[in-house]
């Protein structure tokens, strides 16, 4: 191909379609699955995104395959034609024939390989990493298409590299893992506190927080004796009462078959006379003691609750508000609930 406009459109695409490829291997190993599913119900290149995510190894053989591909064509056509066009150049300048040829293919190289390199591999790579998620959602329809026709070579040297991974005992994945474990998690807490870049207020509280996983609801609540309760038949004077001996402002509410509910003193006082605590009484959450604190804290926002009631297998064991935990992580001084 001697055609310099030709060689040039042909180099061009070339090393286009490899900066296309090494942008989406590195965009979808770089990008947050979260924020790709938080866009995924409005953007159509989000949800390609995320299908590409959940097959990486297919993803990142057809990116290898498609860099393999651009690399030997720029070989095959770029080389040749730049040491041709350059061998003449030297010769014409007096150096004898096989040097020329020499120094037009070394040079040659160095050309394709700078460009190859820098503009097709360098340039996108840091594209990608510095901005995943729009690297990932802009190139995704693209790359699903090729993936589409190249699907049945991909799978079988997909299958080959994990057919090969197995037999040196490394098991393949097909996700990234984007997140820390509360163990690596803790070391890196640990390890930053001794070394002095964290402060030892910050650590207590990060410590804390991380042990929240394994922390149950039954060793967390506070042994305070009796809950603050009133009859299922108390009138709206009596729940005003109550909140003002025990200062709290939500009271359990006790009848016949036992806690039944949980009234908000403010719902009290605006209540007419005759109005008893089974009518402002709202349902009340119960939690088991082996209930992990994580889960209650997920479950008490959800359902809207600052307070919680504790049972075991011997029954009752506590109260449970969004005090305790946040004392727990935030040791600072308590607020009635």
């Amino acid at each position: 191909m001697s055609d310099p406009w030709i060689v040039l459109a042909v180099t061009v695409g070339l090393i286009a379609a490899s900066a296309f490829f090494v942008a989406v291997e590195f965009a979808l190993i770089a990008a947050r699955r979260h924020r790709l599913e938080d866009a995924a119900p409005d953007s159509r290149s989000a949800r390609a995104a995320l299908r590409s995510s959940s097959e990486l190894s297919v993803l990142l053989a057809g990116s290898q395959l498609g860099i393999t591909v651009c690399t030997l064509a720029l070989g095959a056509v770029t080389k040749p034609a730049v040491h041709h066009w350059l061998t003449p150049v030297f010769d014409d300048w007096g150096a004898p024939l096989w040097l020329a040829d020499v120094l037009g293919f070394v040079l040659a190289l160095i050309i394709v390989t700078f460009l190859h390199l820098v503009v097709g591999e360098m340039a996108p790579k840091s594209w990608a990493i510095a901005h995943p998620e729009k690297s990932a959602t802009l190139l995704a329809i693209p790359m699903r298409g090729f993936m589409w026709l190249t699907r049945p070579l991909l799978n079988l040297l997909n299958q080959m590299a994990n057919g090969l991974l197995r037999r040196v005992g490394v098991t393949p994945v097909d996700q990234v893992d984007t997140g820390q474990d509360s163990a690596a998690l803790k070391h890196l807490v640990e390890h930053s506190a001794t070394v002095g870049t964290l402060d030892e207020r910050y650590h207590g509280q990060l410590a804390v927080a991380l042990e929240l996983e394994h922390l149950t609801v039954g060793e967390l609540v506070p042994a305070t004796g009796a809950p603050s309760t009133v009859d299922v038949g108390a009138s709206a004077a009596d729940v005003r009462g109550a909140g003002h001996r025990s200062g709290h402002l939500r009271l359990l509410v006790r009848g016949a078959s036992g806690i039944e509910g949980v009234v908000h003193v403010r719902d009290s006082v605006d209540a007419p006379a005759h109005t008893t605590a089974s009518d402002l009484m709202r349902p009340v959450l119960t939690l088991t003691a082996a209930t992990p604190v994580y889960e209650a804290l997920g479950t008490m926002r959800e359902s809207r609750n600052h307070l919680a009631v504790v049972i075991d297998d011997a029954g009752f064991r506590g109260v449970l508000t969004i005090t305790d935990v946040l004392a727990k992580l935030m040791p600072t001084p308590a607020t009635p609930v």
